[in-house]
């Protein structure tokens, strides 16, 4: 059995999860990288990591995954990196409950599954680094991000009550807030968005469009977008740190628009939202 500090990985098919994966195992982690395809597991296997296959819509999926990571390492493992998860664009009044409920599962419900299941294996050990990749639309409200600001607005008071709770544990416990950076999630989200939004039956068709136009576009959707390895960074900090951070921002935008949310008024902070997003248009 390895004696290298193992991590258990969500999301790491492509994008910030793929890169931290490797991007740890190269500094000594023993990684073990999941995803949600059977495909996906064998290409990273391929690759040299360590894998495990990981549904965050099943609790089974969740039980027997963590499981077979714990069996490999003596029931120890000393972080878990949250970062499965995806977008759907839409207004809020054409999310219907199915599809709000499906975002959650994901990106919200199967965290905290996995998450708090994992928490007893870091009390026995008594340390470990629970690391929630959040995003800057966790603490920001942006038109058309309705139901992904409500699955990381959750997420963010969740985690924060969490880190109070776990504050005499030895368990320490980070939000990452990345703004924009280069990966799938656009791809993604187009895909996601054209089978579930009706988009002839909404008032806001006109809008959609130039949506469509967005996620289509090659390369970066967004100025100061960054590559995966900004978000690395900071995971290592979380990870190595004697005393991680509670946050960690991630790119320009959002150390900017956490600093004037912070100074504005929130009339005066929608303004520059509905600026920024050109009403829904970027």
């Amino acid at each position: 059995m390895s004696t290298a500090k193992s991590v258990l990985i969500t999301g790491c098919s492509s994008g910030i999860g793929h890169c931290v994966a490797h991007g740890l195992k190269a500094r000594g982690y023993r990684v073990f990288a999941s995803a949600r395809k059977d495909t996906d597991v064998a290409r990273l296997r391929n690759e040299g990591l360590e894998t495990v296959q990981l549904d965050l819509d099943d609790d089974a999926s969740i039980r027997d995954a963590l499981a077979e990571v714990l069996a490999k390492t003596g029931g120890r493992l000393y972080g878990l990196f949250n970062n499965g998860a995806y977008g759907l664009p839409g207004a809020v009044e054409d999310l219907s409950r199915d599809a709000l409920r499906a975002q959650l599962e994901t990106n919200l419900l199967g965290w905290h599954e996995l998450t708090r299941q994992v928490i007893p294996a870091m009390r026995r050990a008594g340390e470990g680094r629970i690391i929630q990749n959040s995003s800057i639309l966790g603490f920001v409200g942006l038109p058309f991000r309705g139901a992904y600001n409500c699955s990381k607005f959750a997420l963010e008071g969740l985690t924060d009550t969490l880190r109070l709770e776990l504050a005499d544990s030895g368990i320490q416990v980070s939000l990452i807030e990345p703004g924009p950076i280069t990966s799938n999630f656009r791809k993604n989200a187009q895909r996601v968005f054209e089978a579930t939004i009706d988009t002839d039956a909404s008032p806001h068709r006109d809008k959609y469009q130039a949506m469509r136009e967005r996620l289509q576009k090659e390369g970066p959707a967004q100025p100061f977008t960054l590559p995966p390895e900004a978000v690395l960074k900071k995971v290592v900090h979380a990870l190595e740190s004697k005393r991680a951070r509670p946050r960690y921002y991630v790119t320009f935008p959002t150390y900017l628009l956490g600093y004037l949310k912070r100074v504005l008024s929130s009339r005066g902070f929608d303004w520059l939202l509905m600026r920024v997003s050109g009403g829904g248009r970027r």
